[in-house]
């Protein structure tokens, strides 16, 4: 399900980039990623498979499709049909409702539990709420900038109140599972990239298979699995064993905070920026007669160097972070990461 909402994130961006279409999209990809992380501290915390779990899934992902479907109309509601930004606001209050009031029910300490997991969830559906019941864009057009920006604030409440996981009764029970978990949301984003070389490609029998659509796909290949080998060669296995030596729950917890929930968010909005620029490269090779000389407009070079840049800068905050220090990775012999 995360595949098809970050594929259609991708997607919704890439046919009307803008610098309001490309904010409203980061904002958009850190409201999935507090989904994802409820997933994560959900089934760290609580056996999947027993008692109500199961049902807060299965509810969970229904709702999270229906998000989906709906984020093409989240910011600008089309005429006719239900209402996207009311139906973006419900699913969100689904997903992320059911997920802290398990947590919240489960917590050792329910007191300051319940307080610190339900108060800013509910601060920032409202949030989002009020953004749903503004004027339309395409009637008032300043009313875009003020639901990105109640968006942005329910963001920034989401991740201040990640800020206090300490004093939550939360805590990461498996250090294996958590960093699987992130690792795989990863490749969930790095494999939204190889979905924008043929999508993006605009492969269709009435175009000609090009050299130079050729040549960038791949190029682009290569880069992704560059990506994919800063992260999986050695760093993904020394975070793993930096969390296991962890052994205090606090320290633990706010490592998991600082290094997956905050610097986990900044890998995935490079690979998808770099996704998303990508996609639009290869459709306007597809699509033009320039061949070789094709230069596409410069937000879209903003989106595919910038992705990278910000997927490498999060890989130094990631080791700086966890390990106080920044150094290659090594490839010939096991990783020997020191805390």
């Amino acid at each position: 399900m995360f595949v098809f909402a970050f594929l259609n994130v991708t997607t919704v961006v890439a046919e009307h980039l803008g610098v309001v279409a490309l904010l409203s999209g980061l904002v958009v990809l850190a409201l999935l990623w507090w989904c994802w992380v409820g997933f994560a501290a959900l089934g760290n915390f609580l056996r999947a498979d027993q008692g109500i779990v199961p049902l807060v899934g299965s509810v969970t992902v229904v709702a999270l499709l229906v998000l989906t479907l709906s984020l093409p109309e989240a910011l600008i509601d089309q005429p006719g049909g239900a209402p996207g930004p009311l139906v973006f606001a419900a699913c969100y209050l689904i997903i992320r409702g059911l997920q802290v009031l398990v947590l919240a029910m489960k917590s050792p300490n329910r007191g300051i539990g319940l307080g610190r997991l339900i108060l800013p969830m509910v601060v920032s559906m409202a949030l989002i709420l009020v953004a749903a019941l503004l004027p339309d864009p395409t009637v008032v057009p300043w009313s875009a900038w003020l639901k990105l920006g109640l968006w942005t604030c329910a963001v920034g409440v989401e991740f201040a109140a990640g800020a206090g996981i300490r004093g939550s009764g939360v805590t990461v029970v498996s250090a294996g599972h958590w960093a699987e978990r992130y690792a795989l949301i990863l490749l969930i984003a790095l494999g939204e990239s190889i979905i924008a070389l043929g999508v993006g490609a605009g492969l269709a029998a009435d175009l000609p298979l090009a050299w130079p659509l050729i040549t960038a796909a791949v190029c682009g290949a290569a880069i992704i699995a560059a990506l994919w080998w800063m992260y999986f060669d050695s760093l993904a296995l020394g975070l793993e064993q930096h969390m296991h030596r962890t052994r205090d729950p606090d320290e633990r917890a706010a490592l998991a905070r600082d290094a997956y929930v905050v610097l986990h968010f900044v890998l995935i909005a490079g690979a998808i920026f770099f996704a998303l620029g990508l996609k639009r490269y290869l459709t306007r090779i597809g699509e033009s007669d320039a061949g070789w000389f094709i230069r596409p407009s410069g937000i879209d070079d903003a989106a595919l160097f910038g992705g990278v840049l910000i997927y490498i800068t999060g890989l130094v905050a990631l080791q700086w972070r966890s390990f106080r220090r920044v150094r290659p990775p090594r490839s010939s012999a096991p990783p020997r990461w020191e805390s």
